[in-house]
């Protein structure tokens, strides 16, 4: 017995010098002999250079506040000085990455289940180069190989160790990035802050409020970043403020951003948090957005937005970067400004394939209807420079021939819709409000329905255009009802005792990719109803038409005129319009419109012939005429004298068919008998008044 125990004491006590000698060893062993052979398996690894240049030395502590049996092992803090990690053979740098000074303590037990647990790695003076060419190889990425292929290709299995990291701090640091596929070239220079920022103190105190409330505290901002450079061929230039450590496995752990970004005429600014960085988890931060127009930022972002006056918004950006259908990004419960417009909503965007799309819906309370001219290229050409675009619409063009950027339809889709509460037009052309769905696919783009409420009625309407090829396909259907004309004309004291009403439809479609080649290849019809009405002087000068002011005066005088019926059956053909039957019924005279608009040239020729009634004497012995261009049209009396105009608009049985055409738009007026009924039957039956 008393030699077993001799036999046992020896064991442990030899057990106990060899763990003091290699203890000893460990603590007094220079560390640096073991460079060369750690540089070259480090780099056969990577398959680029590295090199530790400084030293290189291990200490041994304790970690009391680890608690437990590992509060009582020693830990081993190594430093690393000078550290130099190559590039592959590509890239123009002459280093990937290097480093002044690199520390870290490594947790020893987790070594038993082969997992090197490293909590945290504190990184000095870093230097970075980030490359990245137009085929999409990169100097970031480093292929470490695969276990299956590696058995495969006869090579020894990958390795079974894991490697868990942590937290990574930083101090100063500068980051150049040249990036080919994005068309970046950004340089990042990143600086400690003299004492940190608290985080309410960027983002506000309700936010910070809502993180408590989640569990979770960001934390305060430790460093001050400034970046310049190109993006996407505009000037970018940037600061802002970030955190000190990066928590790479506490997913829940925010990581505190703020910045400032300009980019050409767009700025972004953003205040928020990181989380699950080590896979680019998710986002949540303020953005406010601001720039000359909306369509400034596709070539940014790739997100398809139409053109538009200055504008800014203010809301809650959230990401979530790693769902399986697509990075999925909300832009939730934001407010802002498009032109003298206010804009707010709710926008999802999905990095899905085969393209992205954007969807959610926007209202405006009150929207300013010359803020929506832009979408269409009927914004001046001052407006066009102040957003930064060419000015494109020639002196003598009424009709918007900006192209409509039918590319960027096929890059993304949508399904938004946008509700305008009140439209400010102007006093004498009340536009009351709007409503549309607008959906975009495959290049598809329609507004189903598009619907304004105008003058006590509604303009309802679908518009579809095809983007998928070159030139633009286009088709529209309208549906004016009960407009009032007293509501239509509120200035004119003589429409108020109006009871009458406006009634119309239309259908057109045509090719072109602007609006004038559009209508200047147009084919359809529109059909048009006007009861009880009233036209003078005082109306045409407040719609501002010189022409019309000109004709009323030739046809009336100075007096009020009361309209029984304005009756209109029109046919587009390549963009050639002629009246099939365009009449207006006065109380003292039938007058009668013939003639064409070309749509293709922007041109007038129309002939106003009129009729006067019973034993009146109308004084206007010639017919009128209406010629020149949109721009600077003329008018005048032909010299041909009015007898010699044939019969004229006395041969109403001529308009039997076009009459019968317009009879679905007849509607009551209160609770006299509506006057355009009364003409349309008499010339359904082919008897003159």
């Amino acid at each position: 017995m008393m030699r077993l125990r001799k036999v046992v004491g020896w064991c442990v006590a030899s057990l106990l010098l060899l763990v003091a000698a290699l203890m000893l060893f460990l603590v007094l062993f220079d560390w640096n002999l073991v460079k060369p052979t750690l540089n070259a398996k480090v780099s056969e690894a990577l398959d680029r250079p590295f090199a530790i240049e400084g030293n290189l030395a291990v200490v041994w502590q304790r970690e009391p506040e680890e608690g437990g049996l590992r509060a009582w092992l020693p830990w081993p803090h190594v430093s690393a000085e000078q550290l130099q990690l190559g590039n592959p053979e590509w890239a123009k740098g002459e280093h990937f990455v290097s480093l002044k000074r690199v520390e870290l303590r490594l947790s020893p037990l987790p070594l038993l289940w082969k997992t090197v647990h490293i909590p945290r790695i504190q990184l000095t003076g870093a230097d970075a180069a980030l490359e990245r060419l137009a085929d999409g190889r990169d100097n970031w990425t480093f292929d470490l190989g695969d276990s299956e292929q590696n058995q495969d290709d006869g090579k020894a299995p990958a390795s079974p160790w894991t490697l868990d990291i942590g937290t990574i701090g930083f101090d100063r640091a500068r980051v150049r990035f040249d990036d080919q596929t994005l068309q970046a070239s950004v340089e990042v220079l990143v600086d400690p802050l003299g004492e940190p920022i608290p985080f309410d103190e960027i983002v506000g105190k309700a936010t910070a409020a809502e993180s408590a409330e989640e569990d979770v505290t960001p934390q305060d901002y430790a460093f001050a970043w400034q970046a310049k450079g190109r993006y996407k061929g505009q000037a970018l230039s940037g600061n802002g403020k970030i955190g000190g450590l990066l928590a790479l496995q506490d997913a829940r752990r925010p990581f505190p951003l703020q910045a400032d970004v300009r980019a050409g005429s767009t700025r972004m600014q953003v205040a928020g948090t990181l989380t699950d960085p080590q896979n680019l988890g998710a986002l949540d931060l303020r953005l406010r957005l601001s720039g000359s127009s909306l369509g400034n930022l596709y070539p940014l972002t790739g997100v398809t937005l139409p053109d538009t006056p200055a504008y800014s918004t203010d809301g809650r950006l959230s990401a979530q970067l790693n769902d399986p259908d697509g990075a999925l990004f909300r832009y939730q419960g934001f407010n802002g400004r498009i032109g003298d417009s206010d804009i707010h909503g709710d926008l999802t965007f999905v990095a899905r394939e085969p393209r992205p799309k954007l969807s959610g819906s926007l209202v405006s309370n009150q929207l300013r209807f010359a803020d929506l001219a832009p979408l269409i290229g009927a914004d001046s050409n001052a407006e066009k420079k102040e957003r930064g675009a060419a000015s494109v619409q020639p002196a003598d063009k009424v009709l918007p021939v900006e192209a409509f950027q039918t590319e960027r339809w096929r890059d993304m889709d949508a399904d938004v819709s946008f509700t305008g509460k009140r439209i400010v037009h102007s006093e004498d052309l009340p536009f009351t409000d709007l409503f549309t769905h607008v959906v975009l696919n495959e290049g598809q783009l329609s507004l189903e329905p598009l619907r304004f409420g105008v003058a006590g009625g509604r303009l309802d309407s679908t518009l579809r255009l095809d983007g998928r090829g070159t030139p633009l396909k286009a088709q529209a259907q309208l549906s004016a009802r009960n407009f009032k004309l007293r509501q239509l004309f509120p200035s004119v004291e003589v429409m108020q005792s109006s009871l009458g009403a406006l009634n119309g439809d239309a259908s057109i479609s045509g090719t072109g990719n602007s609006v004038a080649t559009l209508l200047g290849s147009a084919n359809g019809e529109v059909k048009l109803l006007i009861n009880d009405g009233r036209v003078s002087r005082n109306l045409m000068e407040i719609a501002g038409l010189n022409v019309g002011n000109y004709l009323v005066g030739r046809l009336f005088g100075d007096e009020e005129v009361e309209i029984n019926c304005a009756a209109a059956n029109l046919d587009i053909k390549q963009g050639l319009l002629t009246p099939h039957l365009l009449v207006v019924d006065t109380e003292n005279a039938l007058i009668g419109v013939d003639g064409t608009v070309n749509f293709g040239n922007e041109r007038l020729d129309l002939t106003i012939t009129p009729q006067s009634k019973g034993l009146r004497i109308f004084s206007l012995r010639s017919p009128l005429y209406v010629q020149g261009t949109f721009k600077n049209p003329d008018a005048g009396v032909k010299a041909v004298p009015l007898a010699l105009r044939g019969a004229g608009m006395l041969a109403l049985g001529a308009f039997v068919a076009p009459a019968a055409g317009l009879l679905a738009l007849v509607a009551p007026s209160g609770e006299q008998p509506n006057e355009c009924a009364v003409l349309l039957q008499q010339m359904r039956q082919g008897n003159a008044r």
